[in-house]
């Protein structure tokens, strides 16, 4: 038994998947994170937890889950759609007591906001197939500061490379621009395929976003349209790929060149894009 767990007093986490007899859902985009040595690092990387209210999504098996409360959040509130977790889940939480409050139901559809008690950060292995969803919406959200102090989130690495991407980056897109505009955000590592039930066969990294106290006054929504459109076709010229939504019209409001392509604008371009698109 290896150090973490000695401190854990709780099954290895492969018993208890073996145990309860949880084979990953291809569906649910579900890969286990097994190693409490890399878990108890993701914890650390969200910082002093202490004094936060830790909402996870999609906490599986729990290895994560484990390790932010080993590692003192003041309280977890986990977010399990699959209700063959709910047992695992349940064991932990008569383990840590109160500080662990689980929830079933799909995170795309559960008002997190309404969950933050004091300060809040969100902390997750994000199943593959709904995560950039998700992180779509907690940046494109109509409240700004957010609920949330921070996001410690792990996603495959092509999907963390398009996050912190910049204007001129061959990552840089729609999520770079979103993530850009409101959060300072950084890839704080990577974590190999063998770390995961079953080994996915691509790479993941976990990044760390903290949100801009005063990002440009911009439509969230509007935004997004904006750049949906302008990288839905990025080997285009802007007039083509937003021609559907003003064109040449909207570029010429704003001042910029219709021949130039989205991956060279910069993030206040894109903002004043979409106030003028808002303006219409």
């Amino acid at each position: 038994m290896s150090e973490a767990l000695a401190i854990d007093g709780l099954p290895p986490l492969r018993q208890v998947i073996d145990s309860h007899g949880l084979a990953t859902k291809k569906s649910l985009g579900q890969n286990f994170l097994l190693d409490l040595n890399l878990t108890g690092r993701i914890a650390r990387t969200a910082g002093d937890l202490s004094e936060l209210t830790i909402i996870e999504v999609g906490p599986g098996p729990g290895g994560l889950t484990r390790a932010l409360l080993m590692h003192g959040a003041k309280q977890v509130i986990a977010i399990e759609r699959d209700s063959r977790c709910l047992p695992v889940l349940a064991e932990i939480s008569d383990h840590y007591g109160d500080r662990l409050k689980v929830i079933e139901g799909d995170a795309l559809e559960v008002d997190l906001d309404s969950l933050a008690s004091g300060p809040t950060a969100i902390v997750a292995n994000l199943p593959y197939n709904i995560g950039t969803q998700l992180l779509v919406n907690w940046l494109s959200g109509p409240r700004w500061p957010p609920f949330f102090q921070s996001l410690t989130l792990m996603f495959q690495r092509e999907v963390a490379q398009r996050i912190v991407a910049t204007a001129g980056d061959n990552h840089f897109g729609r999520l770079g621009v979103l993530a850009g505009w409101r959060c300072h955000s950084e890839i704080a590592f990577d974590v190999s395929p063998q770390a995961f039930w079953p080994p996915p066969k691509v790479t993941s990294s976990v990044v760390h976003l903290t949100p801009r106290q005063q990002p440009i006054e911009c439509d969230g929504a509007a935004l997004e349209m904006i750049t949906r459109h302008a990288f839905g076709q990025r080997r285009k010229m802007l007039r083509q790929s937003l021609k559907p939504i003003g064109g040449i019209a909207l570029l010429d409001r704003v001042g910029i060149d219709g021949t130039r392509r989205a991956e060279t604008l910069e993030i206040e371009e894109f903002c004043a894009l979409a106030n003028a698109f808002k303006q219409v």
